[in-house]
């Protein structure tokens, strides 16, 4: 079995004593689900940098906006009829800016998605739908 190393990134904000979770649609393909920002671990990439990396990457936000709450939560997840399991290392991480608006973002770089627009917007996370992937899995974890 294939063993794929990930990041997923739980980025919350409190609002009017609410807690949201950001998370995004792809814009030219809603059909892959509504995610959290998150991606592979490159090859001799330490995990934290891999985690900041594909934040800025999918949202624009930078790493100074963020603050690390607790500890990693590590989960592995075997995707049907596919011989391949995914090992979750889970984050949440406060946002420190004031931005609580929706917005786009244009994915730059040369990875998979570069040139995707993603849109992004919080979710109260007592109402957050199903994620893709089973993105939500761990969603207790916060």
């Amino acid at each position: 079995m294939e063993l794929k190393r990930k990041v997923l990134a739980y980025i919350t904000q409190e609002e009017d004593g609410e807690r949201k979770i950001l998370v995004f649609e792809q814009k030219d393909h809603p059909e892959a689900g509504l995610q959290v920002p998150g991606g592979t671990i490159e090859r001799d990439e330490f995990l934290m940098d891999a985690l900041y990396r594909e934040i800025e990457e999918e949202t624009g936000i930078t790493r100074d906006l963020l603050e690390l709450q607790g500890k990693v939560n590590k989960t592995n997840y075997y995707p049907q009829d596919e011989n391949i399991v995914y090992e979750r290392n889970i984050f949440h991480l406060a946002y420190l800016g004031h931005e609580s608006n929706d917005w786009e973002y244009r994915v730059e770089g040369d990875g998979k998605d570069a040139g995707m627009t993603f849109c992004h917007r919080w979710v109260p996370v007592k109402d957050l739908p199903k994620l893709a992937g089973n993105q939500g899995q761990d969603i207790d974890f916060i």
